[in-house]
């Protein structure tokens, strides 16, 4: 199948106007059912929408292509847009998107078009053929582009004598060495249709130009293509794995990997080459204690980086059982009346006890769940299990003197232990086991594994239980025990480290912190983490309302979206602004964080949801206060960062 058969003249629209992202993205759905390819634009607009969740699918250089398989289309096909003036696709560099191929894919069926989608994917890292698309003047000659470009590099359709078409170039992989190829590289990305071909593309010329043999296997939605055989592998100096998803890694054991995300592959090929045949990329043990077969992993992380992915594992996993559960739990105090029985607040009556319960029960899992991920991270899907049940040991607080538990409090450190102990230990069981008979190799996952692992992993973290109790305890009364001005101060400290980095190790830290008190009953401190969390997108969204001389018009423009992103306790919103101009972005942020955190805690503000922002107001304690807090800290961010921002004249801001 060709590209142009895909792409029907009624799904391409040349020199269109987009307001944003999404109104391209509803622009683009409507050329695709024009050209006959959905049953359902809605639902496959969703398809696209949730891919966009995962990361925008712009790949930069002025190029997007947004893609979903799903039920909603009716058969494979191609939308596409010029946009001369450029509409902001997210796009990792921050350039205009001018030029948007959509790609729709039936969720089953054959799968005769991956070929052409996977060329139009490779094609569109030819700066010539982008340039020569967007610069088209009408789809006949839009159509013929892509056509003359196909041809050129895959050969001539079928029915068209060679002679007649323009000579095939040569991909890069077809030059190895005498022995074979220099470099290997697998691609994959989650959906498997457009970034996989890119990335693998990209790889190969750029390895062309550098006068590097390399072959890139694609594993695409089709299945792997071009696939690396044993003997290419042998005789490589090293593999890239550009993925964001798992692939089949047992057989690089041994050899030297660099395992980066897809999006590398698109835009870091050549600093990825330099790694490779420079001697950097770090030998790959399948078996071994740090490695996964997640090919976003990165085998090259010290320890401290190790560490810290494990743990964001585990709490990730954890982030929906926490919110969840946090969330029905302040319902039920919502709905439920104080006055029947004080005592048994929040189950007084039957709807609010049974959100309580359901609440309880989810936010319960929050500390098993945090264990048996961590313990997966570290040792694989062998140390989930031992992970699972190190967590509940520290969460009953088991004692080998009450072993029924209930005797200490080992509470989130000690389940934060028992996952790190969990993983490990079975790490340390893959070693011991590795000098079986290999004919034992089937009963070490459901046998070996899971009883050896759980009952040492058990006694590991009973063993520990009372001392993480003690630790646990100490904190606790500690900051029960803080006084007014000391209580201040701690809501600063939270609500600052809210926005020093939006979303990396330090929101993340302050973030643990709070669900961890949360889950001790100290509501205060999940209160300033929020409001904390809050303040960075709103603050912005303020300064670009009222002092837009400060802003380009496009900044003023994504600035109104922040109001919904702050007020929604999506911290994130702001990264954008932070990321072009972080010497004055994240220190008015910071400022204006630190004090909504600390008038939270001066107000008394209480919140027993992690997360939800003006949506779970009802359930904060003391909710006009806090609506205050947030507002100062929001204002003051906003002003401080007026100040630091010198004003544009009307050409800067264009």
């Amino acid at each position: 199948m060709r590209i142009t058969e895909l792409l029907k003249k009624e799904s391409i629209q040349l020199g269109i106007t987009a307001a944003s992202k999404d109104d391209a993205i509803n622009q683009l759905t409507g050329l695709m059912e024009a050209g006959g390819r959905l049953n359902d634009r809605a639902g496959y607009k969703d398809g696209i929408l949730a891919r966009e969740a995962q990361g925008s699918t712009a790949v930069g250089d002025g190029i997007a292509i947004p893609h979903a398989k799903a039920a909603a289309v009716r058969e494979p096909g191609l939308a596409a847009v010029t946009v001369p003036e450029g509409v902001d696709y997210e796009a990792f560099d921050g350039s205009l998107a001018h030029l948007i191929f959509m790609i729709a894919a039936p969720a089953d069926g054959a799968d005769v078009h991956l070929e052409a989608l996977a060329r139009l994917s490779a094609l569109l890292m030819t700066p010539d053929f982008k340039d020569n698309l967007i610069n088209a003047s009408s789809k006949e000659e839009f159509l013929k582009i892509i056509d003359d470009a196909e041809t050129a590099k895959y050969g001539a359709p079928e029915g068209i004598a060679a002679s007649q078409a323009p000579t095939a170039k040569t991909p890069a992989a077809n030059h190895p060495d005498t022995d074979g190829y220099r470099l290997l590289a697998v691609t994959a990305c989650p959906t498997g249709i457009a970034h996989t071909y890119m990335a693998a593309e990209n790889l190969e010329n750029t390895a062309k130009k550098m006068g590097i043999s390399l072959k890139a296997e694609t594993d695409g939605s089709g299945g792997a293509q071009n696939v690396l055989t044993p003997e290419e592998i042998r005789n490589a100096e090293a593999i890239i794995v550009a993925a964001d998803r798992e692939i089949e890694m047992t057989r690089f054991d041994g050899k030297p990997v660099l395992q980066v995300p897809v999006a590398d592959g698109i835009h870091k090929a050549k600093d990825l080459i330099e790694k490779a045949v420079s001697g950097q990329a770090p030998i790959y043990h399948h078996a071994g204690a740090s490695e996964s077969s997640s090919a976003a992993a990165g085998s090259g992380d010290g320890l401290g980086r190790k560490i810290y992915k494990h743990l964001m594992n585990g709490v990730s996993h954890m982030l929906p059982f926490v919110i969840g559960g946090g969330i029905l739990i302040a319902l039920a105090f919502l709905f439920d009346d104080y006055s029947i029985d004080p005592a048994n607040f929040g189950k007084n009556t039957p709807l609010a006890a049974y959100l309580k319960t359901i609440g309880e029960e989810a936010f319960g899992m929050m500390l098993p769940v945090l264990s048996g991920y961590i313990a997966m991270s570290i040792a694989d899907r062998p140390g989930l299990a031992v992970g699972f049940v190190s967590g509940i040991v520290a969460k009953m607080g088991m004692t080998f003197v009450n072993p029924a538990g209930g005797a200490v409090n080992a509470g989130f450190l000690g389940a934060l232990f028992a996952g790190f102990a969990g993983g490990y230990l079975v790490v340390g069981l893959k070693k011991l086991f590795s000098k079986l008979p290999k004919s034992l190799e089937g009963i070490k996952p459901v046998l070996l594994y899971p009883v050896l692992g759980i009952f040492l992993g058990a006694v590991v973290t009973t063993f520990i239980n009372p001392y993480m109790g003690m630790i646990n305890d100490g904190l606790t009364n500690f900051l029960n025990g803080m006084g007014g001005a000391s209580r201040i101060v701690l809501g600063m400290i939270v609500g600052a480290m809210m926005s020093i980095d939006m979303g990396g190790p330090f929101n993340k830290a302050a973030y643990v912190f709070g669900t961890a008190q949360l889950a001790e009953g100290n509501f205060e401190v999940m209160a300033a983490v929020m409001a904390g969390g809050m303040v960075p997108p709103i603050a912005i969204a303020l300064c670009t309302t009222f002092f837009k001389n400060k802003f380009t018009v496009k900044e003023c423009q994504s600035g109104v979206v922040n109001y919904i992103m702050g007020l929604s306790f999506i911290t994130e919103g702001a990264i954008p602004f932070a990321a072009s101009d972080p010497l004055r972005i994240i220190p008015s942020c910071a400022i204006g964080a630190a004090v909504a955190g600390g008038l939270s805690m001066f107000f008394g503000c209480t919140l027993r949801a992690p997360h939800g922002g003006l949506f779970v107001l009802p359930t904060i304690g003391n909710p006009l206060a806090y609506l205050a807090a947030v507002l100062i800290g929001a204002v003051t961010g906003a002003l401080i960062l007026s100040l630091l921002k010198k004003n544009l004249n009307e050409e800067e801001r264009q």
